[in-house]
């Protein structure tokens, strides 16, 4: 028997959270048929109104209604959006979602559907994700939840939760990993012409996370030091910046960014570099000495500490200039 999977969906919903994991199992449906074998998942998208879900890009999608909550289920996926916000205020909606985990194997969810799952209790003591410009808020409304912000996905025991958007492809071919082995995970992969494991976490498509506080104190000090990046930026020197004395700093800096002054400086300098690599021609060498770094060595460690890539192959993925190139081999992967 095919394994039941739900895609639940609500109005405003982001439509490549639903469709993107609606493909990934599609086309491994796709391939079982080519290859004559057994369809491996019967999917659909569901959703709790009777008129057509209106995603927040303007495409409506007709969905099954709501199955009955103790009907058993293989895996539910819930997609994210601007609408998870009134769907997680719906307490029908929420009492179904917790009701149906009793009933089914894998509770997942796409970007900020993390918001839903977590208001049914089922992330309570959890590791979560979900998109990086939501960590701190969901963070903030759950504190049970121990929210990370650059795991593309996460999985403890039955639950699972993605990072944003395309995550959810990610999260999905994981699953179909765990259900149907590397293989034909990678076939899939190959088919949709994406990454079977995405290299790296969120930290590669966003600015440097942990300091990005539109009312931090210390956000003159941030912008001094992006601009300073070749001076020795000790302790002594940053809380004279700062206008504190050395002990006071630290302590005052620590609680407020939850990185040590050293530990964001070297941030900041990899961030510095990041956007280098993808906009300009120059050596990695020039880089890291621009950049604060002293040497290319330096900046490799750094580099693959914070983004788990090296230097070389995020200019590869992200430089435009490298784009025909990219084209070419992602075509010749299909």
């Amino acid at each position: 028997m095919p394994k039941i999977v739900h895609v639940l969906a609500f109005n405003n919903a982001q439509v490549l959270d639903v469709t993107g994991p609606l493909q990934v199992f599609a086309s491994t449906n796709d391939l079982a048929r080519q290859r004559g074998e057994p369809l491996p998942y019967a999917v659909s998208v569901i959703a709790a109104q009777k008129e057509p879900v209106m995603t927040s890009a303007g495409l409506a999608l007709v969905a099954e209604p709501l199955p009955a909550a103790d009907t058993p289920c293989d895996t539910l996926v819930i997609a994210g959006g601007w609408g998870v916000y009134g769907a997680a205020e719906d307490p029908a909606l929420v009492e179904w979602v917790r009701e149906k985990a009793r009933h089914t194997r894998r509770m997942t969810s796409v970007c900020t559907g993390a918001f839903l799952l977590a208001a049914s209790g089922m992330l309570d003591g959890r590791r979560v994700a979900t998109h990086w410009t939501r960590c701190e808020e969901l963070a903030r409304k759950f504190p049970s939840l121990t929210v990370e912000a650059n795991p593309i996905f996460i999985q403890q025991g039955s639950v699972w939760t993605s990072a944003g958007v395309t995550a959810g492809i990610d999260l999905c071919l994981a699953l179909v990993e765990e259900d149907l082995g590397s293989a034909v995970a990678l076939e899939v992969a190959r088919h949709l012409v994406v990454f079977l494991k995405r290299p790296g976490g969120q930290s590669q498509f966003s600015v440097t996370l942990s300091l990005q506080k539109g009312d931090s104190r210390f956000a003159e000090l941030h912008a001094w030091i992006a601009e300073n990046l070749t001076l020795d930026l000790n302790i002594s020197t940053l809380a004279a910046q700062a206008g504190m004395s050395e002990r006071s700093f630290v302590r005052h800096y620590r609680t407020e960014t939850g990185q040590t002054p050293a530990r964001a400086v070297e941030l900041i300098r990899v961030e510095t570099a990041r956007r280098q690599l993808a906009d300009s021609n120059a050596s990695i060498k020039r880089i890291a000495m621009q950049c604060g770094f002293g040497s290319e060595e330096t900046l490799r460690r750094s580099f693959t500490k914070a983004l788990a890539v090296t230097p070389q192959a995020y200019r590869e993925r992200f430089s435009p200039s490298n784009s025909n190139s990219a084209s070419k081999v992602a075509c010749g992967a299909s």
